[in-house]
Order: C-alpha cells, then structure tokens, then sequence
C-alpha cells in the first residue's frame, strides 16, 4: 500500500496527537490518512474533487453528487459554517468529504450551526489534514477512482479490508442512482430564490405550468423556474408520460441528477420521446441533458476524471459568447454520435466535450452545466428565461 500523509503532518494540526482518527484507501492500495470529522462510520464511493472555492454546503446536498466522495481542492472549508437555507435537498446524497484543513469556526453572520455538527446531523463522513494537491493530481492523472472513507476515533485500522471494500464496489458506470434519490410522489412548488434582507419568496402570480421531471433536481432550479413565474409539479423519474401530459404543462424540465445516464435512459428514455412528440417546450440540465441525447439517438461515455466545480469555462457556438459555469458531471454526451437534425450549441473549454444540443425546428434543448448555479456564477441563468420564451411562443 501506498501511505500518502505522515505523522509530521498530522501533528500540525493544534492540540493534536500523531494519531490518525479517520483514513482513506483507494482501489489500488494508496492510502490517506487524517483527522476524523462529521459521522462516524465508513462510506465507499467514487473519489472526485471539485475546485469550488464557494458553496461547500450546496455542493454536499447537490443530489447530483450521489455515489460520490468529494474532495475539496479550496483549502478552507467550513469557514463560514452552515445554516439551514443554504441546502440543495434535505438529505445528501454524496457519500462523505476530504479536505485539506481543519474546520475552522464560522465566522458568518447567516451561520446557525458549526460545519462538522452541521455534518454528524447529516450523517456524512469527513476526513480532514490530507495532502489533497496529491489526491488531486492521482485523480487528474488516472482517473477518478474507488475509495473507502472510514472514521473511527479509535483508530487501528484494517487497510487491507477497506482496500477490498473499496476495490468490490461496483462503481458508477451501469448504475441508477437516479431511482434512489427521485421523489416519491408528485409534489407542487412554488418558492421563489433567496434575497438579502427577505429570504425566499413565494410565487404569487404564476403565467405557466412546468411539469420538473426529477432525476435529482436541486431546490435552486426549482426556484430559478418559480422566480420566473412557473408554477412547478415535481414527478418522479419514472412517471409515464401520459400521466405528467395530464397534468396539461406548458413546458417540461428534465433536471439534473447522477450515475450513468444509460442506466437511467431505460425507463426514462422512453417517457422523454414521448414527451417529445407532445411538442411541448423541452429543457434539461445535467442528466437531464444526457437523457434528452440518449432520446434523440446519442450516445454517452464515462468521462476520465468528470467536470466539478464553478469556474469552468463555457463557450456558446451562437454567440461566441464565453460564461464561466457551475459543474458536476461524470458522463458527457458524445458530440460525434449526435444525429442530424440535433446541434451541438455549446462546447467546454477545458476539453471540447459537449455542453448543450439543441432539436432543430422545436422548441426543445439543453445544456450539460448548471445555469442556476447556486451559489454562483450566474453567467447562465439567462436559459432559464429562454424557456419561459419558449413556453410564452408555444401557448
């Protein structure tokens, strides 16, 4: 096995022994070791980082970010501790943290609450005092790997056992993750986005209907749609598609989500060329945008290490136009396999990989980001007002 992490740094950590209170091994036997915090336990997922320098606490309730365990590569997190506004969903999906510092205490005027409380409430593993630039630079260089996360205060830990757990675990590709994490049941919303001084609002006077198909879609979206208007009906991922018809929309969202779109495009991929068809106004984000492409005859892949964070750069192939956008995602729709008739309209920068289609002749499209991008940027959000005019030219 491969120690990464020694005792030298481990003792820096003030009023602190040597001793190592929580540990992370990888697949291949590489093994990080630190200072336990949040829940107590273990967590086997795939280990990504994410270069986020804001909004730790909406990144760990992104349900995009089941199956996974994070690695912040923005070394002070938990400075401005956590409060009960600032959540994507009620209970997290991603499946534990690493960082690089020690929590500090907040210093915020919105914190209500210390992060690694904040964490043990929600029951998520964290593992403090690591050299992330070398997990970093291991995940950038050969993938994204599995990792098992253990926190146990005792210490004295079985490598060669979390090694195994770590290695046996299936991993993303060929998973469904979106059947877990989906509602239950169809659900209305009609909370409008956070301002200072007011909070969240309440949608008074609605002009459309929007059915949100729910892979795993965060509150913010749902807000960025009621902050324009839209009365909301929330449905699970697998809802027949005559039955969100009934519900007589004006448009359909196709919402974010994880795992691998494949797995998901079983069922969902037949409910969306339904959908399709209806003529209705289409807009997906993130998995739903993968799920869209699977419709019109794309294909998807695994991506090397995946795109997360909120500094990547995107450009619109229309406009030339270059925004700076908020990420999660380990599977890309494959430009190559789009068919005539659908159009590649924006690209990444940092690799090329597709970020958005659009259907040539209808009002239906996408993007692979995330426009709502809480806690920002905000170069994108001007797509969901493109939906709205989409929803206004087809009533």
């Amino acid at each position: 096995m491969t120690e990464a992490g020694s005792t030298t740094a481990l003792a820096e950590r003030p009023g602190q022994t040597a001793s190592a209170s929580a540990v992370l091994v990888l697949e291949d036997g590489s093994v990080f070791r630190g200072y336990g915090l949040g829940a107590e336990g273990h967590a086997v997922g795939e280990v990504c980082f994410n270069t986020a320098i804001t909004g730790y606490q909406e990144i760990l309730t992104d349900p995009s970010y089941a199956g996974e365990i994070i690695t912040f590569t923005f070394p002070h997190i938990g400075n401005v501790g956590a409060n009960p506004e600032d959540i994507e969903t009620t209970t997290p999906a991603a499946r534990g943290l690493v960082l690089r510092c020690d929590v500090t205490a907040p210093s915020n005027w919105r914190a209500a609450q210390h992060l690694d409380a904040w964490l043990r409430s929600m029951h998520l593993i964290g593992l403090a005092g690591v050299d992330t630039r070398r997990l970093t630079r291991r995940i950038r260089d050969r993938g994204a790997p599995k990792g098992c996360l253990l926190h146990d205060p005792k210490g004295g830990f079985d490598l060669a056992a979390l090694e195994a757990r770590a290695r046996d675990w299936p991993g993303l590709e060929g998973m469904d993750l979106a059947k877990e994490i989906t509602c239950r049941q169809t659900y209305h919303w009609d909370e409008t986005p956070w301002a200072p001084g007011a909070g969240y609002g309440r949608l008074a006077e609605p002009r459309f209907h929007v059915v949100a198909v729910d892979y795993g879609a965060k509150r913010n979206i749902l807000r960025s749609l009621a902050g324009l208007g839209c009365r909301v009906t929330v449905v699970p991922a697998d809802l027949p598609a005559a039955e969100i018809l009934a519900q007589e929309p004006d448009g359909v969202f196709l919402s974010n989500g994880p795992g691998d779109p494949a797995a998901t495009g079983a069922y969902a991929v037949p409910i969306v060329k339904d959908l399709l068809d209806s003529g209705l106004p289409v807009f997906g984000i993130c998995l739903g945008h993968q799920i869209l492409a699977l419709a019109l005859g794309a294909r998807t892949g695994k991506m090397h290490l995946g795109h997360r964070g909120a500094n990547h750069p995107v450009k619109d192939l229309a406009t030339g136009r270059v925004e700076i956008t908020s990420q999660n995602h380990g599977f890309m729709v494959l430009a190559e396999s789009l068919p005539a008739g659908v159009e590649q309209t924006h690209v990444s920068l940092f690799d090329g990989s597709n970020e958005g289609l659009r259907l040539e002749g209808r009002p239906v499209f996408s993007v692979q980001y995330h426009p709502e991008a809480s806690p920002g940027p905000h170069d994108s959000h001007h797509l969901f007002a493109r939906f709205v005019a989409l929803m206004a030219e087809h009533a």
